[in-house]
């Protein structure tokens, strides 16, 4: 597998980086830039855009993170993907200011939605 294999839409499921595992849905856009690293934009429950930059190397996806929260505060972490196969990454992040006693999850599915 290759970076230009990953590149693509996603449908996402995954759990936040707490005690009460709340759960989320939405989907990751992955692109390459020019120098051949990933690019990244998750949409969360259809509200929340987080965006990233990262790269990817035996069949391991690294990306860090960022977004805008409440009050225009801005949240960072990363996220590592074991890339399955090109259709499903399975994955586990954390925030800088997330609860360190979790690991918020991620797996996520390659979008076979065909627009008319």
């Amino acid at each position: 597998m290759n970076i230009k294999d990953l590149i693509g839409t996603f449908n996402i499921v995954g759990s936040n980086q707490d005690a009460e595992e709340n759960n989320y849905k939405g989907t990751l856009t992955l692109a390459v830039d020019t120098n051949d690293r990933i690019t990244a934009k998750w949409f969360i429950n259809n509200e929340q855009v987080q965006k990233g930059t990262g790269f990817f190397r035996d069949n391991i996806l690294v990306i860090n993170f960022n977004y805008e929260g409440e009050n225009d505060e801005i949240f960072k972490g990363v996220v590592v993907y074991r890339c399955i196969t090109k259709d499903l990454l399975d994955g586990f992040w954390s925030e800088k200011h997330g609860d360190p006693l979790y690991l918020g999850t991620e797996r996520c599915f390659r979008s076979t939605e065909v627009l008319n």
